[in-house]
């Protein structure tokens, strides 16, 4: 049996004010192909399949033509777990119609543990393969708040739920003379990101440990860190990483899938199958004169199908008027799209270089963070402790707003 492994589409996310519809109607189109070409049994997509709870159109239309293009391939099997980033109502919306096409979607975590356990079966009912389709945890699925209890208390709450749930699972699944794994979408001791990617639960405590995961599992499939990469030096529990680039900190990951070829139960091989750049995402840094140079030697041309997108820091000691108008007018000409100029400038106090920072560029945790340093340094616990509350507030907002 092949299995493939992908994670992370993030379909409808906007980059600054640019959608990514063309790369990611690319990239879905590339695996599909890959699908076909490897003949590929089953696909495993480990969440955060769209980039915000209630994606655009576009995007849910580029989802369901992909499952749709994959009925009646070499594909039999479908499973796709809920991410931090997923609506559950709305990936669980069409679940019961997609399960008679043999795809099977678990948008969060089930008050039956059962519910997350997926037998593959081939077309005479014979067992294939079992999957432990666990979701996202969110907090409210696997601790119970107490009040008075401090920020740490409540991570160790947290971090004991998640184990807690892997090894029910486990249980659930048994002990099949068939390839077994289990999915997560979460951060795990060792993952490395591309850039700071904040916990989805706290701080930056990782979740759970690589030899945490129940020794039944033959693999585990995981989601949520961008960059591929196995867990804990295991090399039956990986990340695959996401199928785009999605800032400009990832433009050197190599951004992959992964096919597993199991013989029997043994898994034999995992194969690393690179995505192709549909669209370079560059970043410049230096004085004016040196950026100048290096717009004017980039060809844009040969980077990609679609027109590169461009970040550009420049560093300066003195404002310089009209500065953006300048460059863009530099580059008008060249094949490339400027989305971003930032300047640096240096800083004698600190002895380093002060980057003037966006609003647009923090996420909302990013902004509440600062503030509560806003007025001098905060203890950490204490932070811990606002920032769940923070968190827990989100997710009150999530439910009430699909309610």
């Amino acid at each position: 049996m092949k299995i493939l492994h992908t994670s992370d589409w993030h379909l409808g996310q906007k980059f600054l004010t640019n959608d990514r519809k063309a790369e990611h109607e690319m990239a879905l189109d590339w695996l599909h192909q890959t699908i076909e070409k490897e003949q590929v049994d089953t696909l495993i997509v480990a969440g955060d399949i769209f980039d915000i709870g209630n994606p655009p159109s576009y995007a849910r239309t580029l989802y369901y033509r992909f499952l749709t293009k994959l009925q009646g391939s070499c594909c039999r099997h479908i499973v796709i777990i809920g991410g931090n980033h997923d609506s559950p109502s709305m990936l669980n919306a069409p679940k019961e119609l997609l399960h008679i096409l043999n795809v099977h979607v678990v948008g969060a975590a089930t008050d039956d543990i059962n519910d997350e356990i997926v037998e593959l079966k081939d077309a005479n009912g014979n067992l294939e393969a079992v999957i432990a389709a666990v979701p996202f945890l969110r907090d409210r699925d696997i601790r119970q708040s107490v009040s008075g209890e401090s920020g740490l208390e409540r991570i160790a709450k947290v971090q004991e739920g998640i184990v807690r749930h892997f090894q029910k699972a486990g249980e659930a699944v048994g002990q099949p003379k068939v390839p077994t794994i289990a999915t997560g979408h979460l951060y795990a001791k060792g993952a490395l990101a591309s850039e700071k990617q904040d916990n989805i639960y706290i701080g930056n405590i990782e979740n759970i440990e690589g030899d945490h995961f129940p020794k039944v599992f033959d693999y585990v499939a995981l989601g949520h860190i961008h960059r591929a990469q196995l867990v804990g030096e295991q090399e039956h529990v990986r990340y695959c990483g996401s199928i785009i680039p999605l800032s400009f900190s990832e433009i050197q990951d190599s951004k992959i899938v992964l096919i597993l070829d199991f013989d029997g139960k043994k898994l034999v091989n995992i194969q690393e199958v690179k995505i192709p750049r549909f669209r370079e995402l560059v970043t410049f840094k230096g004085d004016l004169e040196s950026i100048k140079g290096k717009l004017k030697r980039f060809d844009g041309k040969k980077k990609g199908v679609l027109m590169p997108w461009v970040d550009i820091s420049i560093e300066m000691e003195e404002n310089i008027p009209n500065l953006d108008g300048e460059i863009r007018d530099f580059a008008k000409d060249f094949w490339m799209d400027i989305l971003k100029i930032r300047t640096r400038r240096p800083h004698t106090a600190l002895e380093s270089m002060a980057e003037e920072v966006s609003l647009d560029d923090l996420s909302p945790e990013e902004v509440f963070l600062k503030k509560c340093d806003s007025g001098g340094e905060m203890a950490e616990e204490e932070k811990a402790e606002l920032l769940v509350t923070f968190r827990e507030l989100g997710e009150w907002m999530t439910v009430r707003e699909e309610a």
